[in-house]
C-alpha cells in the first residue's frame, strides 16, 4: 500500500520493537475519520486490563486495570502505537498515579482530545488498592459515556 494518509506512520503494518521506557516510545495519531466530532461528539475507549509497570522503591511489578475514554478532536490515536507505549511501561519504575496522569497527559499532548478521562484501577500494594482517575476539559454536551466497568476491589470477598 502506497500513497495513503497512513503511510507516514512508522509503526503501523511494520515489525516493531517494543519501546524501553515511556520517554522512548512513539505515540503516532490519525486524522479523525469523522469530520464533524466537535459538534456531534464520540467517545473512543481503550481498555488495558493487564497493565504493568515496577514499584519505584522496590523494583516489584504492578497490575492495573486501565481505561481510557476520549472524545477527539481532530486526531485519533493510533491503537499499536498506544499498545506499544503502554507495554514500554513493563520496564518503568513510577507510582500508580505517575503512571496513571502522566499516561493521560502524553494522549493530551499528541492529539489534543475535546474530553479525556483515565481510570486507573490498580491491584493491591501492601494489602491496599489504588485507583487514580484524571480527566481533562470537559465532557462535551450529549456525549454518551458509559460506566468503565471496572468493579471495586473485593479481594477474596
Amino acid at each position: 500500500m502506497t500513497n495513503t494518509p497512513y503511510d507516514k506512520l512508522g509503526q503501523l503494518g511494520s515489525l516493531t520493537v517494543t519501546p524501553t521506557a515511556p520517554g522512548a516510545a512513539k505515540l503516532e495519531r490519525v486524522e479523525n475519520p469523522i469530520k464533524n466530532a466537535k459538534t456531534d461528539p464520540y467517545l473512543i475507549r481503550f481498555t488495558c486490563p493487564e497493565f504493568t509497570s515496577l514499584c519505584p522503591v522496590t523494583g516489584q511489578p504492578d497490575f492495573a486495570h486501565l481505561v481510557i475514554d476520549y472524545a477527539p478532536d481532530k486526531w485519533i490515536v493510533e491503537s499499536k502505537s498506544l499498545k506499544l507505549y503502554l507495554t514500554s511501561f513493563r520496564n518503568h519504575g513510577d507510582f500508580h498515579e505517575a503512571c496513571t496522569v502522566g499516561i493521560g497527559q502524553r494522549i493530551i499532548k499528541e492529539i489534543q482530545p475535546l474530553w479525556l478521562r483515565i481510570g486507573g484501577y490498580w491491584y493491591p500494594r501492601g494489602g491496599i488498592p489504588i485507583d487514580v482517575f484524571y480527566q481533562h476539559g470537559q465532557q462535551p454536551e450529549g456525549l454518551w459515556v458509559p460506566d468503565q466497568g471496572v468493579a471495586a476491589y473485593k479481594g477474596r470477598g
